[in-house]
């Protein structure tokens, strides 16, 4: 039985995802069927993971249909426990739940697989279209194409800001939280993961002072060991690819620059991909230079398109930047490298968090502390993902944006002669449609880049 408490997480989850609003198919009495065997998770898993679009939401719900409703591999109890362990961790709780659901059914091998079959197809095509974007993107027909797509990102992100604030605002303080978070980013600076810090901290000690003193669980000194010693594996795993590169190219090299930053990523990603962005972008536009604004929008509206988890955004980013500055290698080869090389920084910590803890998920299930220090940190994402969309918004619309220092402030200044009303006309379009006409995302898109299409061509 799910864990309820007000104001947690998992009270949160329920409003994300519908599929837990489902009853478990399985009548009383009625025994388990058994268990698939390794064949059928990989010929299941590879299906989900070629037609997993809609984000998170939609994810889960095909995964609660495909393995809870109609094969009843896990039954309703355990996949709610496991989609509330995911959704503490950082990174992609869809892609994480996946890991789980084989880790449950096969050990370790069926999480491996099943993570990786969530997550390899939506990557190949990410790395046909950077590929694409790379080559093509200066072309007229595809950058008119691209910047429908940019203004309907615009429209989609706003999106986002409006869904998890309904949520996540439940309280005076959480709306609070969401505002100075906003404030400490777009006029401050402040970085990410101080922002996800101090909201973490805050909401674990005002749970502590609401709750009574607990007792202490007894200790699984067996299971402890066995943790520590999944640990030193997974950080190996992780760090091994890094350790290739700094041997080979050295500390000064993109490749370097680019796993180190991405490594740093994936402990920070709380409150999803949209919330990452914003920090991917103040580094990887403003003080890197990979890309620019525009581009990163591109490449967060193609994201949008493929299968998987919008994470995979960061895959793009990498290429792009070693694509750009690609000595000793080819353009071709430094950006594959890249792209290599960002998602396994990105992923190998998710299938490491899985392994650790999902054999700790019945003690964590009851961190009430845990949970209202997540629900704080989920407050404060908002503020980020609205820092996310003004930024956005201003280097979309705008040809030139001019930062300006106040004393301790940041002010952005547009140029209003560069306002670029075709992007202005697409977004306001791919609003309506988003949420009056409530059309699916991937419609949006297709719209929004037609309509970029027959603009561009009236401006000629």
């Amino acid at each position: 039985m799910c864990w309820r408490h007000p104001g947690t997480t998992t009270n949160r989850i329920s409003e994300l995802h519908p599929a837990e609003q489902m009853r478990s198919p399985n009548s009383p009495g009625q025994p388990p069927p058994a268990p698939p065997t390794f064949t059928e998770l990989l010929r299941v898993f590879g299906r989900i993971g070629c037609i997993s679009f809609g984000g998170p939401a939609g994810q889960i719900a095909l995964m609660h249909e495909e393995l809870v409703d109609r094969r009843k591999w896990v039954d309703e109890a355990a996949f709610l426990r496991a989609l509330n362990l995911c959704t503490l961790l950082p990174g992609p709780e869809a892609q994480q739940l996946a890991t789980w659901i084989g880790w449950r059914l096969h050990g370790t091998l069926g999480g491996l697989a099943a993570g990786l079959l969530f997550v390899v197809p939506g990557s190949a095509v990410m790395l046909g279209l950077s590929i694409l974007y790379a080559y093509a993107a200066n072309l007229a027909p595809v950058a008119a194409l691209f910047l429908g797509i940019k203004a309907a990102v615009l429209a989609i992100v706003f999106q986002a800001v409006i869904r998890i604030g309904k949520r996540a605002l439940g309280t005076s303080l959480k709306r609070g939280v969401a505002v100075a978070s906003f404030i400490a980013l777009f006029l401050f600076n402040a970085p990410f993961p101080a922002i996800v810090a101090i909201a973490f901290a805050l909401g674990f000690a005002l749970t502590a002072r609401q709750l009574p003193m607990e007792g202490k669980t007894p200790p699984a000194p067996r299971l402890a060991w066995r943790t520590l010693g999944t640990a030193a594996l997974w950080l190996a795993i992780w760090a091994a690819p890094m350790v290739l590169v700094l041997i080979a190219l050295g500390p000064d090299h993109i490749l370097w620059k680019i796993g180190l930053f991405f490594s740093k990523l994936a402990v920070v990603t709380f409150g999803g991909a949209y919330a990452v962005l914003s920090y991917m972008a103040q580094q990887a536009v403003q003080n890197m230079g990979w890309l620019d604004a525009r581009a990163m929008a591109d490449g967060l509206g193609l994201a949008e398109t493929t299968p998987g988890p919008l994470i995979m955004v960061t895959q793009f980013v990498g290429f792009l930047g070693a694509f750009h500055t690609p000595a000793p290698f080819s353009p071709l080869t430094a950006g594959i490298l890249a792209a290599a090389l960002t998602t396994w920084v990105t992923f190998a910590p998710c299938f490491m968090w899985i392994f650790l803890f999902a054999p700790w998920m019945e003690r964590l299930e009851h961190a009430a502390r845990l949970q209202g220090a997540m629900a704080m940190v989920t407050a404060a994402v908002v503020g980020v993902i609205a820092n996310l969309a003004a930024w956005f918004t201003l280097h979309v619309l705008f040809g030139q944006v001019v930062e300006q220092k106040v004393g301790i402030m940041r002010l952005h200044q547009p140029a209003w002669g560069s306002l670029d009303w075709r992007v202005l006309v697409v977004a306001v379009a791919a609003a309506l449609m988003i949420f009056r006409l409530r059309l699916g995302m991937l419609t949006v898109l297709a719209v929004s880049a037609l309509m970029g299409i027959a603009l561009s061509a009236l401006a000629l």
